[in-house]
């Protein structure tokens, strides 16, 4: 039996992350280089000859136009597309719209790090809830919010051979992948996912990972790999 396939991909480029500002939950649409991403991302899902049962995003434009424009450019058939708000970037609280290179030269880059990339640490919240957004989140808030989506949508789809895509967030993506890779608390502020690069993940018949890999050039890959970690020291 072959193994099961599972692409997770994170949006392409949003206007905000151009901008080095935090977006979480504000619903930010693609910048060009961002159009160019999931397009590139689609023709070399393309090219490696994937077709998709089914494809899971979340509510945030930015991840759904990724997904439209992957699917546009495969010549994809039409599919069923699910949208949750659990698959959705973790909520900034009161840090979403402001640069990071400010919050840097405020509050100093380790604390901006550990907003970022910390697993239990919460942004600065938001004063009052918006349209009943969380006031603010932290990675473990996400992980509880998308292992419950695993758990109760993604892995029945799965065990019915379902080929599924998901078009999702960065942190999202880290939650998804701090669950299947079991990584600790700690080592998973060193994860992270560029934008627009497909991963794919294979697991056996009873769902065990077995192996995941970017696809693309590898010099590519590494490239964006260390751009991504690289992002705010480029001033």
């Amino acid at each position: 039996m072959k193994n099961i396939k599972l692409v997770l991909l994170r949006h392409g480029q949003s206007l905000w992350n151009k901008q080095k500002r935090f977006t979480g939950w504000t619903d930010i649409g693609l910048s060009e280089e961002g159009k160019e991403e999931a397009a590139a991302a689609g023709e070399i899902l393309k090219k490696n000859g994937f077709i998709f049962d089914l494809a899971l995003t979340s509510t945030l434009k930015r991840a759904v136009e990724t997904l439209t424009i992957v699917l546009k450019k495969m010549n994809h058939p039409v599919i069923p597309i699910k949208q949750s708000f659990r698959l959705n970037e973790k909520h900034y609280g009161d840090l979403q719209g402001k640069s990071k290179l400010k919050m840097i030269k405020k509050y100093g880059e380790n604390q901006v790090h550990l907003w970022r990339r910390g697993y239990d640490v919460r942004p600065p919240a938001l004063k009052k809830p918006v349209n009943g957004e969380p006031l603010t989140e932290s990675l473990k808030d996400v992980f509880k919010r998308v292992l419950a989506y695993w758990q109760e949508e993604i892995v029945s789809e799965l065990k019915l051979g379902k080929r599924i895509l998901i078009s999702a967030h960065g942190n999202s993506l880290r939650a998804l992948i701090k669950y299947l890779d079991k990584v600790s608390d700690e080592n998973i502020s060193k994860i992270n996912i560029p934008t627009g690069l497909p991963l794919v993940y294979e697991f056996s018949s009873d769902l065990k990972p077995v192996k995941h890999y970017y696809l693309g050039d590898p010099k590519k890959v590494t490239q964006a790999m260390s751009a991504e970690v690289n992002q705010l020291k480029k001033k």
